[in-house]
């Protein structure tokens, strides 16, 4: 794949609101700018949570840029702080609540073009 350019009016337009936060997918193969990964951005507005969940056919990784998480993953709580990257293995369920000051702001990797997500029951 050649290089290919995605402006931030282009990722503004592919963000989806949540009552917890947003997504903002920055790569993908639907965007048409990745293969066989997928790169977003996730704000959990302070004092929230994303629903539990897991992706059964790729690994994640979490990369905290502002903001403050308690991330469980299985039945671990993990506190991440601005810097703090973690990796979530296909298949376990996890989910973050933002405990800082701000609201917490994220770059999530995907090692699948095309992501599956399973919703905790």
């Amino acid at each position: 794949m050649k290089l290919k350019f995605f402006s931030a009016n282009e990722a503004a337009g592919k963000r989806i609101d949540e009552k917890w936060g947003s997504l903002t997918w920055l790569g993908s193969p639907q965007i048409g700018n990745l293969k066989d990964m997928t790169v977003g951005r996730v704000v959990i507005k302070k004092g929230l949570s994303n629903p539990r969940h897991a992706h059964g056919n790729c690994e994640e990784l979490l990369h905290l840029l502002k903001g403050r998480l308690e991330h469980t993953k299985g039945s671990e709580k993990i506190i991440l702080n601005p810097g703090d990257t973690l990796t979530v293995a296909p298949g376990v369920f996890h989910n973050a609540l933002s405990i800082g000051e701000e609201d917490a702001d994220m770059v999530v990797c995907y090692s699948s073009g095309s992501r599956d997500f399973w919703l905790e029951k």
